[in-house]
């Protein structure tokens, strides 16, 4: 993804509500930690231009970084729809990864065809601390596939996600990134200027919560 694209998936989730910014009255996280963003890619779904800008992105990304792919597989529950229209786009096989093993049946965590050997790709909504996708990468590694990379909507860029890639020696290409959106929602109206540096501040350290009340240096 070229800046020119990822502006215009920044537009296109800033116009129908899938990203938040909302620094004055922030949003509180499952963990407690307030966050001045929030984010709900499902929504793209519920958007057809969107939704077909993102899915052919996705399958450009693909094409483009991971040629020798053979399979997408999507992350439960949020990747699945997205690694289904895509891997459709590239007339590839697609299967996706829960969140955990079914307790019946053959008690599967892996659905869909999975070949040893396999090269994949996983696709997901959002990064935010890079946990899931992770887990996501080594349960298809333990089944015996090769993860080329991951591929993803949206990523916070925050150091946890980045030093968790690292570790499990991944890479992950996304179509968007928090310092393009804060831009673009700036250059919109969605936010202020001086609110940049404050969206900045929490994704550079989530636990420091002085953004809230000043505007850092």
């Amino acid at each position: 993804m070229n800046l020119s694209d990822a502006k215009q998936v920044a537009r296109g989730l800033l116009a129908i509500g899938a990203v938040f910014l909302r620094p004055d009255q922030p949003f509180t996280w499952a963990s407690g930690i307030k966050s001045p963003i929030y984010c709900d890619n499902r929504l793209t779904l519920s958007h057809p231009p969107l939704r077909t800008l993102i899915e052919g992105a996705i399958a450009a990304v693909v094409r483009e970084a991971y040629p020798q792919a053979q399979a997408l597989m999507g992350t439960s529950t949020a990747g699945i729809p997205h690694a289904a229209i895509a891997a459709h786009l590239l007339e590839l096989p697609m299967g996706y990864v829960r969140s955990g093993s079914k307790d019946h049946g053959r008690h599967n965590r892996i659905e869909g065809r999975l070949e040893p050997g396999w090269r994949v790709v996983v696709v997901e909504d959002l990064i935010s601390t890079a946990g899931s996708v992770v887990e996501v990468v080594a349960a298809l590694r333990g089944a015996g596939a090769q993860v080329l990379g991951v591929v993803s909507i949206f990523t916070y860029g925050m150091q946890k996600a980045r030093e968790r890639l690292e570790q499990a020696g991944v890479v992950n290409h996304s179509l968007c990134d928090l310092d393009t959106l804060v831009q673009v929602a700036q250059q919109e109206g969605y936010i202020r200027q001086s609110d940049i540096a404050r969206v900045l501040a929490f994704r550079d350290n989530p636990q420091d919560q002085s953004w809230m009340t000043h505007t850092p240096t």
